[in-house]
């Protein structure tokens, strides 16, 4: 059956952004009238908060879990310009593997015909990205998505993790999975930010999809339960959002990523931590200053 759509998984480590993001990105794509729809693949179950004003919505494992017919009324609502938001969910807190639950939810979304029925132009998938376990990487592995985004900071544990995403994407490509559209690099702030992301994604063989940088406006929008682009149009920071949105509908320049080994990640976090000493001013050196 022909794939309905541009299916987009998102990964990044846990609080980091990803799902601010990726709800802002789809309010993004909807303002410009695309039909969208979110999945939230995370047991947190709270990606498409800001696209539904933070109101209530049974996730598709509790309602599988309630053992009643499921209909696709009863797991999605309709938000922000339209996009249908649904959240996979998870297991009951300490019982089972929380990534099973985003098996669970494609499938039944599968047997409910959803993407038929809605014909949508993007589905983003929404997926936690700390361990790219059988579960979490589902959505690049069986063929459910064909390109990924990781959204990572400067910060070293978030260029750990999605590292380890590009040894996941690395494996599956091969065989049908997905392949990386690019790296969000997301709350930027210092100048050396932007540097180290840029070094790590030519080191890697990748490229940076967009720049977010750090504002109070997201803090502010997301108080009021609501992305960016909804609760401030006309700001800077709801501009960098439709530039990243019409960046990822347009790029069809997708990568097998070539990820750093252990030792070679650890020396390149070591490089950076010595040449930040020199920092002056908020600027360092360049990687070819090393």
């Amino acid at each position: 059956m022909a794939k309905i759509g541009k299916h987009i998984a998102i990964y990044g480590k846990g609080g980091i952004g990803k799902s601010t993001t990726t709800s802002n990105i789809s309010a993004a794509l909807a303002e410009a009238g695309y039909k969208v729809i979110q999945i939230g693949c995370d047991p947190k179950s709270d990606s498409t908060n800001t696209l539904r004003g933070n109101n209530y919505l049974p996730t598709v494992l509790d309602s599988l879990r309630s053992g009643n017919k499921v209909s696709l009324s009863d797991i999605s609502v309709s938000g922000f310009k339209n996009v249908l938001c649904i959240e996979s969910g998870g297991p009951v807190p300490g019982v089972g593997c929380a990534g099973r639950g985003i098996n669970a939810a494609v499938t039944l979304l599968q047997e409910l015909h959803l993407f038929e029925e809605f014909k949508p132009d993007y589905v983003l998938y929404d997926v936690l990205g700390d361990v790219v376990c059988g579960g979490f990487a589902v959505p690049i592995r069986d063929g459910i998505t064909d390109r990924a985004y990781v959204v990572s900071s400067s910060d070293f544990m978030a260029v750990y993790a999605a590292n380890n995403l590009f040894k996941a994407i690395n494996k599956y490509a091969p065989t049908g999975g997905a392949r990386l559209g690019g790296v969000i690099a997301n709350s930027i702030t210092a100048g050396y930010s932007r540097e180290i992301i840029d070094d790590f994604t030519k080191r890697t063989g990748t490229s940076v999809a967009g720049y977010i940088e750090r504002s109070i406006v997201v803090q502010q929008s997301e108080l009021y339960g609501k992305t960016v682009i909804e609760a401030n149009p006309t700001s800077p920071q709801a501009d960098l959002y439709r530039k990243l949105a019409k960046h990822i509908a347009e790029n069809e320049n997708l990568v097998v990523p070539n990820p750093l080994g252990v030792t070679e990640l650890r020396d390149w976090a070591r490089e950076w931590g010595d040449k930040l000493y020199d920092l002056n001013g908020g600027v360092v050196r360049g990687a070819e200053g090393l």
